[in-house]
């Protein structure tokens, strides 16, 4: 089975001999050794599913998972960890943790557990993405913003919406929103983005956590709001 992994493990020779199995497997794997680096990447990209072991720097695999499902509460997880306490797995599974792996564990067996949890997932047809305070209805072409009214879109700012929230804290040139969204880039597709743009950034007036930013002669940037 294939996915993309986000791999959060601090014990670098275990982190390594995981992500190299799972790569001989047909798995993406990112493989990143503490918190703040798995919550940088995952502001900026979308995962199929977290491998998160428990005991990391500076905070741990239940606080991560915490401030990660803050923005991406639709990401799959499952905790990997040398705690066996029966209060340790309590707490991963009411973060909503698919499964509990004590170490030492059968890469094996990691391997079934994670193609398990995928599988379920692929039987459930992706109804919406959810970034910050934002929900993108995608069946229905919809956004609703801080939980207020639902404002339908057009195929167009459908794809302008979905293409900015997927590409969080990142740089987005026009050209290349131009090339993604309508296919070409001249003087009239230009104009039409800046309409765009200005449509979106009146609806997001109502979010309290994300705003967009123009980058002045290069393009936007999607953008968490700090607070404080």
């Amino acid at each position: 089975m294939e996915g993309k992994i986000l791999l959060i493990e601090d014990d670098a020779d275990l982190g390594c001999e995981v992500q190299w199995y799972l790569e001989r497997s047909g798995f993406e794997v990112h493989l990143v050794d503490d918190g703040d680096q798995a919550l940088a990447l995952s502001k900026r990209q979308n995962f199929d599913l977290l491998l998160v072991d428990v005991q990391l720097p500076s905070f741990d695999g239940f606080e991560l998972i915490r401030r990660i499902k803050l923005l991406k509460p639709e990401f799959r997880f499952l905790f990997l960890t040398a705690r066996n306490a029966k209060e340790s797995c309590i707490t991963g599974l009411k973060l909503g943790a698919e499964d509990y792996v004590t170490k030492p564990f059968d890469t094996e067996e990691l391997l079934w557990r994670m193609n398990n949890i995928l599988a379920r997932g692929k039987e459930k047809k992706v109804e919406e993405l959810q970034i910050a305070d934002v929900t993108l209805l995608c069946s229905a072409m919809e956004v609703r913003v801080n939980g207020g009214t639902t404002l339908r879109l057009t195929t167009r700012e459908f794809e302008l919406w979905k293409y900015l929230l997927q590409n969080l804290d990142r740089v987005l040139t026009r050209e290349e929103i131009l090339n993604k969204i309508w296919g070409e880039c001249d003087y009239f597709m230009g104009r039409s983005l800046d309409v765009f743009i200005s449509r979106i950034r009146k609806v997001l007036q109502n979010s309290t956590q994300l705003k967009i930013e123009t980058v002045y002669k290069v393009g936007f940037i999607t953008r968490l709001i700090k607070h404080g």
